[in-house]
């Protein structure tokens, strides 16, 4: 049986993430939440720009439209 995107989703809860935005843009942060629309909750976030940190945010919300790619990080 084919895994859903959501399933993926799913394992990646509570796990160090990098979100893709639309416009060229980057957040990392702990995934801690997300609905089937791809709005997601970070914990910990990040504005990264070229692998290095820009800004740190907290606790912050991303709305699914913006959201192009979701994909898990390594800790380094």
């Amino acid at each position: 049986m084919a895994e859903r995107p959501l399933d993926v989703i799913h394992r990646s809860l509570d796990k160090d993430v990098l979100v893709l935005l639309k416009r060229g843009g980057e957040f990392r942060g702990r995934l801690i939440g997300y609905d089937i629309h791809l709005n997601v909750v970070l914990a910990d976030a990040s504005l990264m720009q070229d692998g290095e940190e820009v800004k740190k945010y907290g606790k912050i919300v991303i709305r699914g439209d913006n959201v192009l790619a979701i994909s898990p990080v390594e800790i380094e």
